[in-house]
C-alpha cells in the first residue's frame, strides 16, 4: 500500500471511568506523564510531546469494566499497548499502583495482559 495524505490525525484518546481523576493518576504514575487537567467529571495526561497524543478519562455514570475473557463471544474491545524493558517488573509495578494481572494470559511471554484499576485492559510488551 502507498503512503498517502492522511485524513485526519489522532488527536487524543479518551478511556471511560468511573473516576476520571483516579484513573489519570494511575497512568500518570505508568507513562510518567504528568496530569495535566483535572476536575470532577474528566482528566488528561500528556507528554508534552508535540504531535503526541495525550489521553483523557471521561465520567460515566454506570460506569462497567470491559470483560476480559477467553470466551470468543466476549467481544474483543481495542486496548492500550505499552512498551517496557521488563515485563515483570512493569506488571509489578502495575499492580501496586492498582492494577490486576489477569489470569487468561494469551500473550505467552510475548506481552502480559493487565487490567488497570476501572478494568481497562492493556499489554506490556518486551520492549525491542
Amino acid at each position: 500500500m502507498s503512503q498517502t495524505t492522511s485524513l485526519a490525525t489522532l488527536a487524543m484518546v479518551n478511556l471511560d471511568a468511573p473516576d476520571p481523576g483516579a484513573l489519570a493518576d494511575f497512568y500518570s504514575a505508568v507513562l510518567g506523564w504528568p496530569v495535566v487537567h483535572r476536575q470532577a467529571e474528566y482528566a488528561m495526561i500528556s507528554s508534552g510531546t508535540e504531535g503526541a497524543a495525550p489521553i483523557g478519562f471521561g465520567l460515566a455514570e454506570g460506569y462497567q469494566a470491559p470483560e476480559w475473557s477467553p470466551d470468543a463471544g466476549a467481544g474483543k474491545r481495542f486496548h492500550l499497548d505499552f512498551s517496557v524493558d521488563d515485563p515483570d517488573a512493569a506488571t509489578a509495578r502495575c499492580v501496586e499502583l492498582g492494577a490486576t494481572k489477569p489470569e487468561f494470559q494469551p500473550g505467552g511471554d510475548r506481552w502480559t495482559v493487565v487490567l488497570d484499576p476501572a478494568g481497562h485492559p492493556f499489554c506490556l510488551c518486551k520492549r525491542s
